[in-house]
């Protein structure tokens, strides 16, 4: 049996001369792609919205991104005023980053569940409003507890975006668009990453630290209204308008459907096991007519899975567990070290920025600090691109050259580069800033570290979800818990260790930044040989959640 029949993330696009398949075939192509997942007929199916409908979707998702992204980076901008008039030690805001970092991770997977059992826009509306307590509570803070505890719930609303906006946007848009969409995923996230210190510094240096907190709180009330009426649900169940080897399964009786018991699971891995798990299966109408949801349907506060039984209060807990299974898969891990891994390194030129750039040689401000993340910002921009768009074409150039069979781990090439470029700009900065250079080198290295940023970030979780397809939201779980804990443990140790010496310091995490991003050369070199030991792994994995 061909490597496409069975391994996940190994596919046939093209025939053997890298041309169209044949005009013939009944799964329906944009052009000469293989649309994936096959859309199915139904006026609901999400993969039909039109481009204006697509386009205010992801921007109001993205916005979510950048908005919760510059929430979760804005609290540097207030140490200095807060030390000095609450009198909050430096270290009590290090152990806040800390908490942050947990809210953030640990929060994408308590809600995990809740996306597939009562529909994508809950989360979102859930997190948005403890972004709200989060900014009403930095800003009204008045003892050390505040500092760190309001961090919690402020990293908590961020959760939303580090897994649940990369299912929703792939519920809205082709396989083959997946690294430009990914693209401007990354991108969002740069922004309020960047901006969001940037903006947050002009605020405090002339409205006062507790402005920032309130700003946050407001932007996060408004975009809660706006996405309660606006933003649309996507979750669709594909399989009730699908054909499974050769049967409706809009026609499968509840009795079928509602075996769950382990010898059924087991028969239904071993008839799937000779299936491409990648491509849906082509699509015929159900019987009788197939209306559209009402506007009210589409915006309803829940939408119902199909099996939920009851509350779904067992069904949850059972999803949170079986979630925990991702930690099984290397791609998990490969991601979730390249995203943690930058998560780390922003601490450290964060606080570098704070500690050295506002002494004497520089004697910067909060303005000219918040500018110093416009390189960084540049960077990513470019990275994005490189990393987004341009990896889309370059994944089907690459299928072309390899006899129309693509392979997950093709855009892992694209990250070379930045395995160099990237630990070159962490030595520029950290060098530079420990022997005073003036600034033009210091902010060339932001600018690589930027583009190492958007690369890392983009690359990692795209080829993730291009190994697993159907396993995208636990595999952002997955990503999100592994490198918010990095980013956790370095946050931490970051004051510690920079006091030991800043060159040494820098020195030595230039390094550890090459170590990390260069696991990409063996991911590249050995990533089919995992996706191919943990192929019946990955079938079980689908098998078990649909059936909890």
């Amino acid at each position: 049996m061909s490597d496409e029949d069975i391994i996940p993330g190994t596919k046939r696009l093209y025939d053997d001369d890298g041309n169209a398949l044949s005009p013939h075939s009944e799964l329906k192509k944009h052009g000469d792609i293989v649309l994936a997942p096959q859309p199915t007929d139904h006026p609901d199916d999400p993969l039909h919205w039109g481009l204006k409908r697509k386009l205010w979707h992801a921007l109001l998702l993205l916005l979510i991104t950048a908005l919760t992204g510059a929430t979760t980076n804005d609290s540097g901008s207030a140490q200095f005023q807060e030390n000095a008039e609450l009198g909050i030690s430096y270290n009590s805001f290090n152990v806040g980053a800390g908490v942050l970092f947990i809210g953030i991770g640990y929060w994408t997977l308590l809600i995990s569940p809740a996306v597939w059992l009562y529909g994508r826009r809950i989360p979102y509306l859930i997190c948005l409003c403890l972004g709200v307590i989060g900014g009403i509570w930095f800003a009204k803070g008045e003892h050390t507890a505040d500092a760190i505890w309001n961090q919690l719930f402020v990293g908590a609303s961020e959760s939303c975006s580090e897994a649940n906006v990369q299912l929703s946007l792939m519920d809205i848009f082709f396989q083959h668009q997946r690294g430009a969409v990914l693209g401007a995923y990354m991108l969002a996230i740069s922004a309020g990453t960047f901006l969001g210190p940037l903006i947050a510094n002009y605020i405090g240096s002339s409205m006062g630290w507790r402005w920032i907190g309130w700003f946050g709180a407001i932007f996060n009330g408004l975009l809660a209204i706006v996405c309660l009426f606006g933003l649309e649900e996507t979750s669709f169940d594909r399989n009730a308008y699908s054909i499974v080897d050769g049967i409706n399964s809009a026609d499968l009786t509840d009795e079928t459907k509602g075996d769950k018991s382990p010898e059924a699971s087991n028969e239904k891995a071993d008839s799937q096991s000779s299936k491409d798990i990648d491509v849906a299966p082509i699509n015929v109408e159900n019987d009788g007519p197939m209306t559209r949801k009402s506007y009210r349907q589409r915006i309803a506060l829940i939408t119902l899975a199909p099996n939920v039984r009851g509350t779904g209060f067992k069904q949850y807990f059972s999803r949170l567990f079986h979630t925990l299974r991702v930690f099984t898969f290397p791609a998990v891990w490969f991601a979730g070290l390249q995203w943690g891994a930058q998560d780390a390194w922003l601490t450290f030129y964060l606080t570098t920025e704070d500690d050295n750039w506002t002494e004497v040689p520089w004697s910067y401000g909060s303005s000219a600090l918040g500018i110093m993340n416009l390189p960084c910002l540049l960077g990513a921009v470019i990275g994005c691109a490189y990393g987004g768009w341009f990896s889309d074409h370059f994944m089907r150039w690459m299928t072309k050259c390899n006899g129309g069979i693509q392979e997950a781990e093709f855009r892992l090439y694209l990250l070379l580069p930045a395995t160099i470029l990237f630990p070159i700009g962490m030595l520029l900065f950290g060098i530079g800033s420990a022997h005073e250079w003036a600034w033009p080198g210091v902010y060339v290295g932001l600018g690589f570290i930027g583009f190492g940023w958007g690369n890392a970030g983009d690359l990692s979780m795209g080829y993730l979800e291009d190994c697993y397809p159907n396993m995208v939201l636990e595999g952002m779980v997955g990503v999100a818990v592994i490198n918010n804990t990095i980013g956790m443990i370095f946050t931490f140790g970051a004051d510690p260790w920079l006091e030991t010496g800043l060159l040494n310091t820098w020195i030595a995490i230039g390094v550890l930044s090459f170590v990390f991003m260069a696991t990409t050369l063996p991911m590249a070199l050995y990533g089919k040989a995992c996706r191919r030991w943990t192929s019946s792994r990955y079938e079980r994995f689908l098998i078990l959640r649909d059936g909890l």
